[in-house]
């Protein structure tokens, strides 16, 4: 039983007639015939009734026909399938995520592209505030997850994605905690407020959001070095929450409650251009990580 077969059955029941399937096929009727006679001779059975003008599938062609045409289909897809595996690759593919957000997801995304499409380099940056959106600006970002702070909507394709929360804490022993209770602005400008800077190149006077106005400052690159500081005691400041559960389960870091600061939640998207058509590496992450994205949106 060969594929080649199965098409001639198809095109004999679709079309009618050996004639009108020969002509489809662009093959002789004698060739059709003799195709469907050795078909029907491998398998046993008579498929089609050749008593009429018209030949009529039999009652077992009938159901030997309906499962032809699973498989017929099968392979279809699987031929779109290799068209698209084997389609032109692009050289490399580029992704900017917020550091307010874990790596994983896009990690087990980025493994299955990587397995499927070899051949491409993966960029991954990993950026605070505007970072992610200058990428993207500067074509330095194929698909990025970011805030829609600053964004052109009309420019950009947007998918809600996740949500995070940011966290003001401190050390149980760093003293704002050692003073139970509500904190006041003025109450909290005595402290080392210890912040992550911008990795944008724009607006460098705005380093970072949820400043403390007229308090003591320190300014880092990373959440991971604001996290050991915290943990030195050494100051306080808002850090992702999925980058503190454990410290917050175990106590290590408390979480303060100041004046004008109540933890911040805010919505993820993915962007990509608008008018920039992707290639097919860039097409299929999009699509991935469209399908993960958290349920809730």
């Amino acid at each position: 039983m060969k594929h080649d077969q199965l098409q001639i059955l198809h095109a004999i029941v679709t079309e009618g007639t050996f004639r009108a399937a020969a002509n489809k096929l662009n093959k002789s009727q004698s060739a059709i015939s003799h195709m469907l006679k050795k078909l029907e001779d491998e398998i046993g059975i008579t498929l089609l009734s050749r008593e009429e003008y018209r030949p009529k599938l039999t009652a077992e062609g009938a159901v030997f026909y309906r499962q032809a045409t699973r498989v017929l289909q099968q392979m279809q897809q699987l031929g779109d399938t290799v068209k698209q595996l084997s389609a032109e690759q692009e050289a490399e593919v580029s992704l900017a995520v917020t550091a307010t957000y874990p790596l994983a997801p896009f990690l087990k995304v980025i493994r299955e592209i990587s397995d499927v499409f070899p051949s491409t380099h993966i960029r991954l940056f990993r950026e605070n505030m505007g970072g992610a959106l200058e990428r993207l600006k500067m074509d330095e970002a194929d698909i990025i997850l970011s805030t829609l702070d600053n964004v052109d909507t009309s420019l950009v394709e947007t998918i809600p994605f996740a949500s995070m929360t940011i966290i003001p804490v401190a050390h149980p022993d760093y003293a704002p905690i050692r003073e139970q209770g509500f904190k006041t602005i003025q109450d909290m400008q005595p402290y080392t407020q210890v912040i992550v800077s911008d990795s944008s190149h724009s607006d460098k006077e705005e380093q970072s959001r949820d400043l403390l106005p007229g308090g003591l400052r320190w300014t880092v690159s990373d959440f991971a070095s604001k996290k050991e500081i915290l943990l030195e005691k050494m100051g306080w400041g808002g850090i992702p929450e999925y980058l503190i559960r454990d410290e917050l389960k175990t106590g290590a870091l408390v979480p303060l409650n100041i004046e004008g600061y109540p933890p911040r939640r805010s919505q993820l998207h993915l962007l990509r251009w608008r008018d920039k058509s992707p290639g097919t590496v860039a097409r299929t992450l999009w699509e991935r990580l469209t399908e993960i994205r958290e349920k809730g949106f």
